[in-house]
């Protein structure tokens, strides 16, 4: 059997499942900078766990971004990337306000390590960006007739 060079990984799709699978890859990368940078300037920074999340985050967002726009989306709403990247960004920072809620919520009331707390977060913001990103920026506008 051939493989077709359409029936590559690599591909351009708007199968919801195949970017939910590549989203996931997308977002393990983007979540192993943001855990690491997170513990790397609580414990060696000296950071408040909450300051050092926002930043590890915000570094998360920006590869999570390049990489999401070369293999997971490749139709846009937007036609201007700067203003994509912006709105890619505002549905970031709102996950930003869920991680830290969810981390403060997860660490302060339930007295859960702030590690663990990160990986019950992501798993929570890792929803809201794929489905926000997805339809409000990557799922483009059906043709008008």
């Amino acid at each position: 059997m051939k493989v077709k060079k359409t029936d590559n990984i690599f591909s351009p799709t708007d199968k919801t499942g195949v970017q939910l699978i590549r989203y996931t890859f997308v977002g393990g990368i983007a979540f192993l900078i943001d855990f690491g940078l997170l513990y790397i300037l609580t414990e060696y920074g000296h950071f408040h766990y909450l300051l050092s999340a926002s930043i590890s985050f915000m570094a998360g967002l920006t590869v999570n971004y390049l990489l999401s726009k070369k293999w997971v989306f490749h139709k846009s709403k937007i036609k201007h990337r700067s203003v994509e990247f912006i709105l890619f960004g505002i549905i970031g920072l709102i996950g930003l306000g869920f991680n830290t809620l969810f981390l403060w919520i997860f660490t302060d009331i339930f007295a859960i390590y702030y590690m663990a707390s990160k990986i019950l977060t992501a798993i929570l913001v890792y929803l809201w960006n794929f489905f926000a990103r997805k339809y409000l920026l990557f799922t483009p506008r059906e043709k008008e007739t």
